[in-house]
């Protein structure tokens, strides 16, 4: 995604509770990377915000490219060409599905469905493809989201088999997993039954946003391909909690007791303390504003230290961000406070993921963005296709133009030309472009 403005630098002003406590596991130490994180602060002054991409465009005409769009070089040749003839300007392709790499990674195992061997490199190979077309390509990385609702990675290397210290824990299992090693078999098998179960309610197998070696490796990939790739900027996927029912891992509630005591008078500190030894969850029931701010703020710091690094490598790489839409559900149940993200200049682009089929829930969300954006150049509406018919889709391109947005997202490249693509002889990309982009 290009950011579109022209221009040098700019200063941006603008599910059930465990049935009875939860009481310490006998013998089990804190784990040893439970530091004590910085305590709840005012976000500090604005830094500014480069507006002066790579490739800028008038309007941005993008798509989000799911990873499985990644697998062979017939299949990315083939995107890229029918996405440059529909009049697609931009590609957002998943380099990091589900912590693995759909580029060349010394950090991640390969993408499982990759079916060419290396030296293949999807990533490398869009990009020169789509630069040569002058489109732009923007590095799609799923931060949180580790792993789906199945059978464990096959890949020995993958983190959650690694690291299941790494993994997030939903409060609906603290009772039984808190007092089991997370290197014991079961304590992963829970995780996965878990999150098949409640499919409609969580995607999979997170990773925990307040363990410093999950921020370390996430910072380490997206600083690995912004060095490696010529790319006009990335984007952040599930940067934010599953739900405000995570993450009740042992090493998430001793880092929260330890942030929290500076917020904390002594001698309310010390009566939580005290309860803490025998219930693990007496300081998260005990002060739930704080355990949400502490939630709100791991995912905050890392938005903000992976966009100044990036900078510091590139200042015209594009920072942007898949959002909730609803400001609301953003800020209380996940944890995403991208509106904060935008006015403290640490995110350049919000996309907000405005799903629906109706039109004018629609026109509310991103009137909403754009407002809180303060520049509607700031703000990419995300169209849900697959959520539409050919003619919602052609709408909801209307009314992102006449709400004066920076552009539209449509997701995915991979539903418009597959389920989604209709009478053959009028597949939907084609008639979008032919629609709306003059193709």
């Amino acid at each position: 995604m290009c950011l579109v403005v022209l221009g040098g630098c700019t200063v941006i002003t603008v599910p059930a509770e465990p049935p009875g406590p939860v009481a310490a596991p006998p013998d089990r130490p804190v784990p040893a990377d439970s530091g004590d994180p910085t305590p709840p602060f005012e976000t500090g002054p604005t830094v500014p915000v480069t507006l002066d991409p790579v490739r800028p465009f008038d309007e941005i005409r993008a798509l989000w490219v799911v990873r499985f769009t990644l697998t062979s070089e017939e299949a990315v040749m083939e995107m890229v060409e029918r996405a440059d003839a529909a009049g697609f300007n931009t590609l957002i392709v998943q380099v990091r599905g589900r912590a693995d790499a759909f580029y060349a990674s010394a950090l991640e195992p390969r993408g499982e469905s990759v079916q060419e061997p290396e030296p293949f490199d999807p990533l490398a190979l869009v990009v020169r493809e789509a630069h040569a077309r002058g489109m732009a390509v923007h590095a799609w990385i799923n931060t949180h989201l580790v792993w789906g609702p199945t059978a464990p990675p096959t890949s020995a290397a993958h983190l959650v088999n690694t690291h299941p210290d790494w993994l997030a824990l939903p409060k609906a299992l603290g009772r039984e997993l808190l007092a089991v090693d997370p290197f014991d078999r079961s304590y992963l098998d829970r995780l996965v039954e878990h999150a098949a179960a409640n499919e409609h309610a969580v995607e999979g197998i997170y990773s925990s946003p307040s363990h410093p070696e999950v921020q370390d490796r996430v910072h380490a990939v997206w600083l690995d391909v912004a060095r490696r790739y010529d790319l006009d900027g990335l984007h952040f996927d599930y940067i934010r909690f599953p739900s405000a029912d995570y993450d009740y891992s042992l090493g998430a509630l001793e880092r929260f007791r330890l942030w929290v005591r500076a917020a904390l008078e002594p001698d309310r500190f010390a009566a939580l303390d005290a309860a803490y030894a025998r219930d693990l969850y007496a300081f998260v029931e005990g002060e739930s504003e704080l355990w949400d701010s502490f939630r709100r703020e791991q995912v905050t710091t890392l938005v903000e230290r992976i966009y100044r690094d990036v900078k510091a490598l590139n200042p015209r790489l594009v920072v942007s961000a898949a959002v909730i839409a609803d400001r609301e559900v953003a800020y209380s149940d996940r944890f995403q406070d991208w509106v904060a993200w935008l006015r403290d200049g640490v995110l350049d682009i919000a996309v907000p993921m405005a799903y629906t089929p109706d039109a004018s829930r629609f026109v509310d969300l991103v009137e909403t963005a754009r407002d809180a954006a303060g520049d509607r150049r700031r703000v990419w509406a995300g169209i849900g296709a697959y959520m539409n018919s050919p003619e919602g889709t052609l709408e909801m391109i209307d009314i992102a133009r006449a709400e004066n947005t920076g552009g539209v997202v449509l997701f995915s490249y991979d539903w418009v030309v597959g389920e989604g693509a209709g009478d053959p002889s009028n597949p939907l990309l084609e008639r979008i472009g032919r629609a709306r982009f003059g193709r």
